[in-house]
């Protein structure tokens, strides 16, 4: 449960019966407590390093009403971006044999509308880079997960997301610089209720590791305004391990069908997805496909040598997507990249600094965090 810091257990003798009583001694850890920190931001690292510095402040309890369920309270800031969530997970619910937990969670976000609604670069002189255009996201959830067999999971859930875009003045938007809509409905923002299904494999041995996620969310149009859809989404990763050379393949895939508002195309290039490129500056899609391969070696302690090539394409759907906001910015729709990198690992996962090369011969440094899928 990780919420003891002592147990003691003390055998005690119950007369001549040859039995023994057990008295348990335990002391709690303090469960609760603030943290902050600092970070950067994949989205506000498109707009300059400085613009993706955050910081984070966090209240966190892990053992809620003495159940062993835990609250979280956050808050991300950023000079683009920002973000407050509070999470609440019962991670075995009572009186159930299945192991399932249950999590609840309210997010408010902001995010810079680059990635789909950024400048054409004729015209990245003219303002900021993220187009004037910040899009705001508003989700209220509930999941709940259980293991169905070994090394798979599952998780079903349902939220609400009310989605809008702002200009710089904090205005609503309907329309982006060269008359595109910003969202589908026409209004200032636009309503999901969603369904979402999900299964997740994962395995790990002495050679290597694998993931599967299979993940398909439903539309439900309880309004008449309200969206209808059905997104399916795919990653599959796949590590070899031979002697001390570590390889891993990794793919990503995804498709709409239906009502689909701008700022939920598919967006391809960046640092988890085609290096090289910009986030999101290969293209962004109706449909979407990243594959990626990477060759690690041991160099000195922790750290690490990596070669990679990635690929993405949004299979022709760019101009799907309502006002072609990809084909407006000139983006290819396709395109690979290549490069070297280091890996330092970390309690948080590997930490990647890479130097990559696009199709275009144009050159780009990414840093992250984690694996990229």
């Amino acid at each position: 449960m990780g919420i003891m810091e002592d147990v003691n257990l003390v055998p005690q003798a119950v007369g001549d019966t040859g039995m023994v009583d057990l008295t348990m001694n335990v002391v709690e850890r303090k469960t609760g407590g603030f943290s902050a920190g600092g970070g950067l931001s994949g989205n506000g690292m498109t707009n300059g390093a400085l613009s993706g510095l955050v910081g984070s402040f966090a209240y966190s309890h892990r053992n809620v009403f003495g159940r062993n369920q835990k609250l979280n309270i956050s808050l991300e800031r950023g000079q683009v971006d920002s973000m407050f969530r509070i999470n609440y997970t019962d991670p075995w619910i009572e009186g159930d044999d299945k192991r399932t937990s249950r999590s609840i969670s309210i997010q408010n976000s902001r995010s810079p509308g680059s990635i789909t609604h950024g400048f054409r670069r004729d015209d990245a002189s003219l303002g900021h880079s993220h187009g004037g255009v910040t899009i705001g996201r508003l989700v209220a959830a509930l999941d709940y997960s259980r293991p169905l067999r070994p090394k798979w999971s599952g998780t079903a859930g349902i939220s609400f997301q009310q989605v809008g875009a702002r200009d710089d003045h904090g205005h609503p938007n309907v329309v982006d610089m060269y008359g595109a809509p910003l969202t589908f409905s026409g209004r200032a923002y636009d309503d999901m209720l969603t369904g979402k299904l999900e299964l997740v494999y994962t395995d790990s041995g002495d050679n290597g590791s694998s993931q599967l996620v299979l993940n398909t969310e439903q539309g439900v149009p309880i309004a008449p305004e309200w969206l209808f859809f059905n997104r399916t989404n795919i990653r599959a990763r796949q590590g070899l391990k031979i002697g001390p050379v570590r390889c891993i393949a990794s793919f990503s895939g995804g498709n709409v069908l239906g009502d689909l508002a701008p700022h939920e195309a598919f967006p391809i290039g960046g640092t988890n997805s085609v290096r090289g490129y910009d986030e999101g500056a290969v293209g962004s899609g109706r449909s979407c496909i990243v594959a990626s391969g990477e060759i690690s070696v041991p160099l000195v302690g922790p750290l690490e040598g990596a070669l990679f090539a990635d690929y993405g394409t949004d299979l022709g759907s760019g101009n799907t997507v309502p006002g072609d906001p990809a084909g407006v910015r000139g983006k290819p729709g396709s395109g690979y990249g290549y490069g070297a990198g280091i890996r330092v690992d970390s309690p948080l996962g590997p930490l990647r600094l890479e130097y990559a090369f696009n199709n275009n011969f144009a050159r780009r440094f990414h840093f992250g965090i984690g694996y990229r899928n």
